[in-house]
């Protein structure tokens, strides 16, 4: 009898040549060559199917042929070694290229020093919905938005700025037509101020109602308190509730009333024209 003991030791820790060899996991690249262990069947994989018995790879062969095969453990052969097929890992979702004004993403921006140049609202709705969508740009350009707190300061506020060479004003006039208040105060600035505007009474009102899940912009009698008035008929609570509701319901350009839209791209290209 020989002295070896094949029954000795710890039953629990399993036969020294029983033990299953690790079998690596390779991921399923498209084109990696690979055989299907059972069958013999040799392909390059082409894709990846699911049913409701599991993930299967789609391996075509030299011939053109399409075969199925279960992701299953050791169940493939590479360089004529049993491996196991993973599903590559989904690729991450592409990144924006588009910023909202419809203009190319700078990725990796960095702050650039501010121009000269300044672009001037009337108010603090219209500062927020220009950052909203042009945001991206400004930052590019180096472009800062300023509002007036109201039209009847513009003028003061010019001879502070002195407008010039390296030193362009871009001014968006709410209710900007022809005869009224805001066309009176907008004339005969000089070359280095462009005024640009919009007809609606508000820049609220130049937001597309169906970005607000609204039919359309109900009408405030003269005399009346315009965003007291929507906020009244529309039930968005005081004028500040409503603010918050305009300002969520705009992501991009195509929110907006094409008026604004051309009149913020003007003033833009005007303050960042080379002298």
């Amino acid at each position: 009898m020989s002295g070896r003991d094949n029954y000795g030791g710890d039953i629990f820790s399993g036969h020294a040549g029983a033990r299953r060899r690790a079998v690596p996991e390779v991921t399923a690249d498209r084109d990696l060559v690979v055989e299907d262990a059972a069958s013999g069947f040799c392909g390059a994989v082409v894709g990846f199917d699911r049913s409701y018995d599991g993930e299967f790879v789609k391996l075509e062969d030299r011939r053109g042929a399409v075969r199925l095969f279960a992701l299953r453990e050791a169940a493939f052969l590479l360089d004529g070694e049993p491996v196991t097929l993973v599903r590559p890992a989904a690729a991450p979702p592409a990144a924006a290229t588009r910023s909202a004004s419809g203009s190319t993403r700078v990725d990796g921006l960095r702050a650039r020093v501010a121009r000269g140049s300044r672009i001037w609202v009337e108010g603090v709705h219209d500062a927020a919905l220009v950052e909203r969508v042009w945001g991206h740009d400004l930052r590019v350009e180096g472009v800062v938005v300023e509002h007036l707190e109201g039209l009847d300061n513009l003028a003061a506020r010019l001879a502070e700025f002195a407008p010039g060479p390296g030193r362009r004003v871009g001014v968006l006039v709410d209710h900007l037509i022809t005869g009224t208040k805001e066309d009176r105060l907008t004339q005969g600035l000089g070359p280095y101020v462009l005024v640009t505007g919009h007809p609606y009474v508000d820049v609220w009102e130049a937001v597309k109602p169906s970005a607000l899940g609204i039919r359309e912009w109900p009408r405030v009698p003269r005399g009346e308190d315009w965003k007291t008035g929507i906020c009244t008929r529309l039930r968005w609570g005081s004028p500040q509730d409503g603010w918050r509701r305009v300002q969520a319901g705009v992501n991009s350009f195509r929110d907006l009333e094409s008026p604004l839209i051309g009149a913020v791209e003007r003033l833009i290209d005007f303050v960042t024209e080379p002298e």
